[in-house]
């Protein structure tokens, strides 16, 4: 049980990779706070998972583009359990557009999100684990360091969270509180989805033959690197951003192919 006894929050966990983090926390032994925007009853399935595994769960509805509400989340967690061990950001959303398309309100939305509001939320956690060995962990991707189509929006401020995730490990280090990044390559997930459309066939089957390990990873996957992020087993890593992606970054990988040369 890596993760006995510790309090974590995980936003965007009613699906996808929060999801699968918010119970694979659980398993090993962490209740969990199972954050949501919009698909309350996913929440609360997940919920229902965490305390069949013998766990407490808290279900929180909250609009992270917002500060007040993100101000709620953290009272809400603070009032109920008193302190946060892990605070894990998961959350994003972004328009998948090329650079020169994109309207202010589309920026607005996925650096508020993804920028703004996480520099609030570590804010306020970081009180919350005064005194625990806190572990702060954030969600970097494939498309920070190589180009992908339609991906500038979500990667330009995912770039900025890795840059935050070495300042905050620079700050928090005297608090005892680590700060590290995971970089999923290709993952199974409904965003993928989203993002591949009527490619998403084509596109798997070109990431398997560009991945090393001949695979599309799982959300089980990544959080697996993130138990491993929030225990004690990681206490002396901190600063680092961690790539799960099966080796693809070890080549040139298929988005060229799939899309055409155009970006």
């Amino acid at each position: 049980m890596l993760l006995e006894g510790r309090k974590a929050l995980v936003t965007g966990s009613s699906r996808g990779i929060g999801r699968a983090t918010a119970l694979a926390f659980a398993r090993e032994g962490a209740d969990v706070v199972v954050h949501y925007r919009r698909q309350q009853e996913r929440a609360e399935a997940v919920a229902r998972e965490v305390r069949s595994l013998g766990r407490q769960a808290l279900v929180v509805q909250a609009e992270l583009e917002s500060p007040e509400e993100v101000g709620r989340l953290f009272d809400e967690v603070g009032e109920t359990w008193g302190g946060l061990d892990i605070f894990m950001a998961n959350a994003a959303a972004s328009a998948f557009k090329p650079v020169m398309e994109l309207k202010p309100h589309h920026l607005e939305r996925t650096y508020r999100l993804l920028v703004d509001n996480f520099i609030l939320s570590v804010q306020r956690a970081v009180p919350l684990m005064e005194g625990r060995d806190g572990r702060i962990i954030t969600i970097s991707g494939h498309g920070v360091h190589y180009t992908l189509p339609r991906y500038g929006n979500i990667a330009s401020a995912k770039a900025a969270v890795e840059s935050l995730t070495r300042y905050l490990a620079a700050e928090l280090g005297s608090r005892g509180i680590t700060v590290n990044a995971i970089a999923p390559g290709v993952i199974g997930t409904e965003s993928e989805q989203f993002y591949m459309g009527d490619k998403l066939e084509a596109f798997d089957r070109a990431c398997m033959e560009a991945t090393p390990l001949g695979r599309v990873g799982t959300p089980e996957e990544v959080a697996d690197v993130a138990v491993f992020l929030a225990s004690k087993l990681a206490r002396f890593v901190t600063g680092q951003v961690i790539v799960a992606d099966g080796g693809l970054t070890l080549t040139s990988g298929p988005f060229q192919q799939i899309f055409g040369a155009s970006l």
